[in-house]
């Protein structure tokens, strides 16, 4: 990558970095819209984050260094992520041949340190949670791996920024079917992903039915920071994998396409504020099921795309 594609980058990755805050700000007003109210401020992730960074942190003497490095590893692991995938652009910072299989490991590794902090603590509800995230997050990630292999069959590539480039758009030209259970499927892997309704409410606190929150409870100050800009910065970075693959923008429209990226997003945050909206969370028994029914989309839409090209 030469200096000067490196410096046309460095807006998009301002942007990249302060636009999760406020995705979650689009769900939140959703919620309040439908619910009749007014909502928390647009700018109340950012006040928050702020508050957080202010704190002090406050550790448990259970607790070892394990439980103090989670929080900056999973985040560091998380915006090592976001250099290999496309976001508001059609290339990526830091993109190669084969970046995809780092992708599902860097998302691996920030799931591993967050589980291995809620253990640490050696509270009895954190490793409730630890051991949902781990069993339902292993039941995503077949049909997140299927989903890159369709559109690795499709491009006949293994680097993520043409797998679900402009080089797609054909697929959606002739094998649109297959395209449309990918998009589903991604979508369930993001909901599960980013801990949002029907699989986990984030805004509940009810430790018996909580995934993702029940592990982040003993976390303070800064640390809870880093953990709720990284939630909301893997939704960024699930939900940009979703719109590139659903809405795959030609080559000339690259002076547009990250004006319309961000109009995507938002389009995808409100999407998931209405989910929220008008249903509750699935018992525990039952996300196995949306999971299953995930990778079966996947699945399909694989053996679709190799029929096609047989034929």
């Amino acid at each position: 990558m030469t200096v000067l594609r490196a410096i046309l980058f460095v807006p998009e990755v301002l942007i990249v970095l302060g636009l999760p805050p406020l995705l979650m700000s689009v769900i939140a007003k959703t919620k309040a819209w439908f619910g009749g109210r007014v909502g928390p401020p647009w700018l109340q992730p950012y006040f928050d984050l702020h508050k957080l960074i202010q704190k002090n942190a406050v550790y448990s003497k259970t607790t070892t260094w394990i439980f103090r490095a989670g929080p900056i590893i999973s985040l560091a692991a998380l915006l090592t992520a976001g250099t290999l995938i496309p976001v508001l652009s059609n290339d990526s910072l830091l993109g190669f041949s084969g970046d995809v299989i780092l992708l599902a490991y860097l998302l691996a590794l920030g799931r591993m340190f967050t589980v291995l902090a809620a253990m640490d603590t050696g509270s009895s509800f954190e490793g409730m949670g630890a051991s949902r995230e781990v069993t339902f997050g292993a039941m995503s990630e077949p049909a997140l791996f299927l989903a890159f292999v369709v559109m690795a069959v499709a491009t006949k590539s293994l680097q993520l920024s043409e797998m679900i480039g402009p080089s797609i758009l054909p697929e959606w030209r002739i094998a649109g079917p297959a395209m449309i259970l990918v998009v589903g499927a991604l979508f369930v892997v993001l909901l599960t992903e980013a801990c949002r309704i029907p699989v986990d409410d984030p805004a509940t606190h009810l430790e018996l039915t909580m995934i993702h929150e029940v592990m982040v409870l003993d976390h303070s100050g800064p640390e809870f920071a880093y953990i709720t800009y990284g939630a909301a910065l893997k939704f960024t970075l699930l939900g940009s994998i979703l719109v590139h693959a659903a809405i795959p923008h030609p080559e000339g429209l690259s002076v547009l396409s990250p004006l319309l990226r961000m109009a995507e997003l938002g389009g995808l945050a409100v999407l998931v504020g209405i989910i929220e909206s008008a249903m509750a969370r699935f018992r525990m028994n039952r996300i196995p099921m949306l999971l299953a029914g995930a990778t079966v989309l996947s699945a399909i839409a694989v053996v679709l795309v190799l029929i096609r090209r047989t034929v």
